[in-house]
C-alpha cells in the first residue's frame, strides 16, 4: 500500500514536468514522508524519463550545500539529484520562459570528471585528481511542487527541484586556483543582481562534490568519468522571466550566459 503511494507521487511528479501543472506538495498530504522515501520517488521519475523519454543520466547535482538554505529546510546536510540528457542547453542558449513554472537561476561551478570517484573515503584531493576541468554554469531550478512551497522531502523527490542548467565556454584544470576564494558575479539584463564566492558550496566546491561521492558510495553507486557534478549555489537564486539575459563570471574559470524567451 505504502509503496503504491509512492509511485503515485513520482507519476504526479513525472506528468508535472510535461504538462507544466505544479502539484500540491507532498509533505503537507503526507507529513511522514522519508528522505528515504522521497529519494525512491526521484528514482522513479528518473526512471521514467530514461525509458519514456530516451534521457541519459550524464552526471549529478548538489543542492542545499549553503547554511542559510539548510536552516530553511531544516537540515544538516545537502541533497542531490540526477542531470539528463535533456536537461543541458548550451552557452547561450535561448530558453522559453513558458516551458517551465517558476524558474530561478543560479550560478555554480561544474565538474567534468575524468576519473570515476566511489565512496566512502573521498577527499578533496581525490576530487581535485579526479576532474579533467571545471567550468562555470548557470543550474537553471524549477518546483513543480506549488508556489515552491517545499520542505528537504519536497525537494528530494523532485530531483532536488533541478530544470535545466548551461556550461559556459571556459575549461579550467581546478588545480591551478583555489575554488574555495574565487569570485562569481551574476549580471540579469546587464546589472549585477548577485555576488557570490566558492566558499558558498560547503567552505569549497570540491567539498560539495566529496560530499556527493562518499553519500552514494554507501549507496554503492560511484559518479562515473564523464559525469558533469554541479557543486551548489554560490549566491541567492534569482527568478527569472522571458525577456531576461543572464551572465555570470567566476574569477580565474570563466562566464556563462542564458537569456529567457
Amino acid at each position: 500500500m505504502r509503496q503504491a503511494l509512492l509511485n503515485q507521487y513520482a507519476d504526479e511528479l513525472y506528468r508535472s514536468l510535461a504538462d507544466r501543472r505544479p502539484i500540491a506538495p507532498l509533505t503537507e498530504r503526507d507529513p511522514d514522508l522519508s528522505l528515504e522515501e522521497a529519494y525512491q520517488i526521484q528514482m522513479r521519475v528518473l526512471a521514467r524519463r530514461l525509458d519514456a523519454d530516451g534521457e541519459k543520466v550524464i552526471g549529478k547535482k548538489i543542492g542545499v550545500t549553503s547554511r542559510v538554505v539548510m536552516d530553511l529546510l531544516k537540515v544538516d546536510q545537502p541533497d542531490f539529484g540526477h542531470l539528463t540528457s535533456g536537461m543541458l542547453r548550451e552557452d547561450g542558449a535561448a530558453i522559453e520562459a513558458a516551458s517551465l513554472i517558476a524558474p530561478k537561476a543560479e550560478g555554480e561551478i561544474a565538474f567534468v570528471l575524468k576519473h570515476e570517484l566511489a565512496g566512502p573515503g573521498v577527499t578533496v584531493a581525490d576530487v581535485l585528481r579526479a576532474t579533467e576541468f571545471v567550468v562555470p554554469c548557470f543550474e537553471i531550478v524549477d518546483s513543480r511542487i506549488a508556489d515552491w512551497k517545499i520542505r528537504i522531502q519536497d525537494t528530494v523527490a523532485d530531483n532536488a527541484s533541478s530544470a535545466l542548467f548551461v556550461l559556459g565556454d571556459a575549461a579550467v584544470d581546478p588545480r591551478r586556483l583555489d575554488l574555495g576564494v574565487v569570485g562569481m558575479t551574476l549580471e540579469v539584463n546587464g546589472e549585477i543582481a548577485a555576488t557570490g564566492a566558492g566558499a558558498a558550496a560547503l567552505g569549497h566546491p570540491a567539498n560539495a562534490v566529496a560530499w556527493l561521492a562518499n553519500t552514494l558510495g554507501r549507496l554503492e553507486m560511484p559518479l562515473k568519468a564523464g559525469e558533469v557534478i554541479l557543486s551548489g549555489s554560490l549566491s541567492t537564486m534569482l527568478p527569472v522571466k522571458a525577456g531576461d539575459n543572464l551572465r555570470i563570471g567566476i574569477g580565474g574559470i570563466g562566464s556563462a550566459g542564458v537569456r529567457f524567451v
